[in-house]
């Protein structure tokens, strides 16, 4: 099994992914910065499809992303209107990336967290999960687009079976499918001291909600985020799914433009003829 984490770090942002027992990793994210507006968008997608389509599909979420991103729509355009064109766009791509391929369909999930000022707003489409967490309190998290959900909501399982019934993994939702996808929104103004997760499947299913809003909360972001990833992979075992986290603390209005601002000026004394720090932000799939 391997036992490497691909690491990434922002201001109140650790990322990271493992890849289980899995021989390739299908889980991927991006993690991306505007200090000069305090904007953070941080994706996470899980793709599926067999035969090199998974990856594939993973990083269409992520390279559809940082597209969006360079472009500058989310300057523009409403939290929410930003994150539906996201998914749409993802899926268009997804689409697209089936087109020649002999064996093997791309298809993914998705969750995405825009965090502007105080503003937070998220969107998701299949089994990725977002949770919120304040103090000890859990104050959302986004419902699986999956059987084992539906189930859950009839009372044919219990919160407790859902991670383990065998229909955990039929999703009812996905980017990449014959029909656009139906995209779940959510938002909410932010306030001190509180943090969230975004996880793949092979998190979740792993760690229990206590357990991430322990770690989500930790003053190291990036020991928790190893400790959370080691946790899942360890208990996955040797045929253990991917696992892809990123955990997010906000932060008081403007704390990340002036963090950003003064990381600039240490990198780039004055007189240093470089180009402004405005729109520029730190992008990866996850690769360290």
């Amino acid at each position: 099994m391997d036992q490497a984490i691909d690491f990434q770090a922002l201001p109140q942002v650790a990322a990271g992914r493992a890849r289980g027992g899995r021989d390739t990793q299908q889980d991927a994210l991006v993690c991306l910065h505007d200090p000069a507006s305090d904007t953070l968008l941080l994706v996470l997608a899980d793709g599926m499809g067999g035969d090199g389509a998974g990856e594939l599909a993973a990083e269409g979420v992520v390279d559809t992303a940082r597209r969006l991103w360079e472009q500058g729509l989310w300057r523009e355009q409403p939290g929410a209107l930003f994150l539906e064109d996201l998914c749409q766009e993802a899926h268009a791509e997804l689409v697209r990336r089936r087109e020649g391929l002999l064996a093997g369909e791309p298809h993914s999930t998705v969750v995405a967290l825009l965090v502007r000022g105080k503003q937070a707003y998220w969107a998701h489409v299949g089994d990725s999960r977002l949770y919120r967490f304040q103090g000890r309190r859990c104050l959302s998290r986004t419902e699986d687009h999956s059987v084992a959900q539906l189930k859950l909501h009839r009372g044919e399982i219990t919160p407790e079976q859902l991670a383990q019934d065998p229909d955990q993994h039929k999703l009812l939702r996905g980017l990449g499918g014959t029909s656009p996808p139906e995209v779940e929104h959510g938002g909410a103004i932010l306030h001190a001291g509180q943090t969230f997760a975004l996880c793949s499947d092979g998190v979740w299913a792993q760690l229990s909600t206590p357990e991430l809003r322990r770690l989500s909360r930790r003053r190291d972001q990036g020991g928790a985020l190893h400790e959370a990833l080691r946790l899942a992979t360890a208990r996955g075992g040797e045929h253990g799914d991917n696992a892809a986290l990123i955990f997010v603390r906000a932060a008081g209005a403007g704390w990340m433009r002036r963090c950003g601002e003064k990381l600039w000026s240490a990198m780039h004394p004055a007189g240093t003829a470089v180009r402004g720090p405005g729109g520029q932000g730190f992008a990866g799939d996850g690769e360290a």
